[in-house]
Parts: structure tokens; sequence; C-alpha cells
């Protein structure tokens, strides 16, 4: 019996459809789950989203948000979301770099919390990117804390 799931950010819905199984990159690691799961609200950590129906999967790069599991309803309210397939990897890269430029030049009115959030974002899209398209996989970054 599938559950429903929905991801919507503040600009659309991503998707809204009957699922398998969704795994959700929650505060305290990797959240699998399945029909008749608990009830659950927790915050998302910036990383990956994926679900399954049968035996196709479907991937999204999530920058946090909340995941609420009520019955057999995932919602799941993403701060940014889109699909993996659809990130760019040259711009992916990019952004990991003007990022990490950032944080190494930064003058006295640069928030360096902020800087080291948008870098986290930034590998985020790009390692999810990479890996959906083996590309390699992904370096570990050193130095930024993240």
């Amino acid at each position: 019996m599938p559950m429903r799931l929905e991801i919507v950010t503040a600009e659309r819905v991503l998707f809204q459809g009957d699922v398998d199984v969704v795994v959700a990159p929650g505060i305290d690691g990797e959240i699998g789950i399945l029909p008749n799961h608990a009830a659950l609200m927790t915050v998302l950590q910036p990383g990956e989203l994926r679900y399954r129906t049968g035996d196709n999967e479907e991937h999204f790069v999530v920058t946090g948000g909340f995941i609420d599991v009520h019955g057999d309803k995932v919602s799941v309210l993403a701060d940014a979301a889109e699909r993996a397939d659809e990130i760019d990897l040259a711009r992916a890269e990019e952004a990991v770099n003007r990022a990490r430029q950032r944080i190494v030049e930064r003058q006295g009115d640069v928030d360096l919390e902020r800087a080291l959030h948008s870098l986290r974002r930034a590998q985020v899209r790009l390692n999810v990117t990479r890996r959906r398209r083996g590309a390699g996989a992904p370096q570990r970054e050193r130095g930024a804390g993240a």
C-alpha cells in the first residue's frame, strides 16, 4: 500500500504522488519512511531527498526545511528544493567556487556563518549532481567546516 508524498517550496509544488518509500536528510541523519510510519515532524538538513515507486527512484536536493509524517501522508516543506537531474553541473561547480572565495577573501561585513551555510548548500547540490550522473565520487571538503 503506497503513501502520499508532497514536496513543496514557497515557490511551487515539486511533486505530489503515491510512493513506496521516502529517504530524507533529517537532523540526526537519513530518515527512511515506509507506509504506516509513526507520526513524525523534524527538521531537514541540506542534502538528498529521494523516493521510490516500484523500480523507479527520483532524487531531489533540499536545502533545509521540515518533514511531516502523519498517517500515510508525507509532507516535505523545503526551504528550497530541485530535482537532481535539473541541476547544471557547471553552475553548481561555479557556486561552490564563489562560496569558497567569499570565505577566503571575506571582508569585515561578510557574515562567516552565512557564507559557510552558502558553501554547504552549494556542495550538497554539486555532490548529489555528481553522484547521480556518475561523474565520480564527490571529494571530501577540507577546512570549510562542512
